[in-house]
């Protein structure tokens, strides 16, 4: 298996999916050695630093990548193995922004009403213990959180040649900001454009389902990750593989068409895992999946619905892809 490792200057960083020529050329099997910036863009690094004053939108939720995926053309798909994480610095950087958040006015959904405050928060990161230090801004508190790395962007080029922000999630993947996206997953996104363009991004040191102020315990990773190729196979929206869950992530507004959207693309797969009539494959999903909220406060909101393997009987997904790369994992690690 080949092995390469990326480190992108700043001025390699880019910060749409689409509209960027590639950064590398990798072959399908590659592993990649790789390393993201954190979604300030490295602008807040202590509790006096402030968003409003620091954090310049058009440069947030840097991506390294693009990467051209030999081989990948329209209507394939490519797998994602997320090998290793590890958090590259020794603290990580959460705020609340000005009209920005679940609990706030934005701007599309209006309301007359103040700003809330612009705070940050430094996180502690002790390796050692696995941990991040939550830290009281308004009183006397702390707690040690276990850390859980995540990846909260991670996607293709859009189809129609769609330049889209990395702040957004969509059918490309983007900016999902799903927990599942994590060690041990397997994420299998469909190509719209040839090479497919893969870049990944935003990582999280721990983050709630919701990232509900709108902002995870942000931070620079390493990464070690595996990118395959899947001829003919590409799904409509995100799917996600682990050794528990098969899961698909929906993102649109309003949230129920999030929801919407990942039970439908779970239908499908069923149908196709199973070979079931479209109507037994909802009926059974009804019983059994678990739709945790990925993220309430990006321009789309994402849903994950989930299914547990250990409830059905036993198939491969995608050719028994994610045990294929789970095995050539073995020996890899940061």
């Amino acid at each position: 298996m080949e092995i390469i490792e990326f480190k992108p200057t700043r001025d390699e960083l880019v910060y749409t999916f689409g509209g960027n020529p590639a950064i590398r050329r990798v072959k399908p099997g590659t592993a990649i050695r790789i390393w993201t910036e954190d979604a300030f863009n490295n602008t807040i690094t202590s509790i006096d630093d402030l968003s409003s004053e620091k954090v310049d939108f058009r440069y947030v939720n840097p991506q390294s990548g693009p990467f051209y995926v030999e081989g990948a053309q329209p209507g394939d798909a490519i797998a994602v193995h997320i090998v290793d994480m590890k958090p590259a610095r020794s603290y990580g950087i959460s705020s609340t922004i000005p009209f920005f958040g679940g609990l706030t006015s934005t701007d599309r959904t209006a309301m007359l009403q103040d700003a809330l405050p612009d705070v940050t928060w430094v996180y502690q990161v002790d390796s050692t213990k696995n941990t991040v230090g939550f830290e009281s801004r308004f009183g006397d508190f702390s707690v040690e959180l276990p850390m859980n790395p995540m990846f909260g962007t991670i996607g293709v080029a859009p189809a129609g040649n769609e330049v889209r922000s990395a702040l957004v999630p969509e059918r490309f993947g983007g900016n999902m900001d799903s927990p599942e996206v994590t060690t041990g997953a397997t994420i299998y996104l469909g190509v719209n454009v040839e090479g497919a363009l893969f870049s990944i991004g935003d990582g999280h040191y721990r983050q709630g389902e919701g990232e509900a102020c709108g902002t995870a315990v942000e931070g620079a990773m390493d990464a070690i990750i595996i990118v395959e190729l899947i001829k003919g196979a590409a799904p409509a929206w995100p799917r996600i593989e682990n050794d528990t869950h098969y899961m698909a992530v929906g993102s649109s507004r309003p949230m129920e068409d999030s929801w919407r959207i990942a039970q439908l693309e779970m239908i499908r797969w069923f149908q196709d895992l199973y070979n079931l009539h479209q109507m037994d494959s909802y009926q059974l999903l009804s019983q059994i999946t678990k739709a945790p909220i990925a993220n309430v406060v990006d321009s789309n909101y994402s849903v994950v619905v989930m299914a547990e393997k250990s409830l059905l009987p036993k198939v491969s997904a995608f050719g028994g892809m994610h045990a294929q790369l789970r095995e050539r994992a073995k020996g890899l690690s940061l």
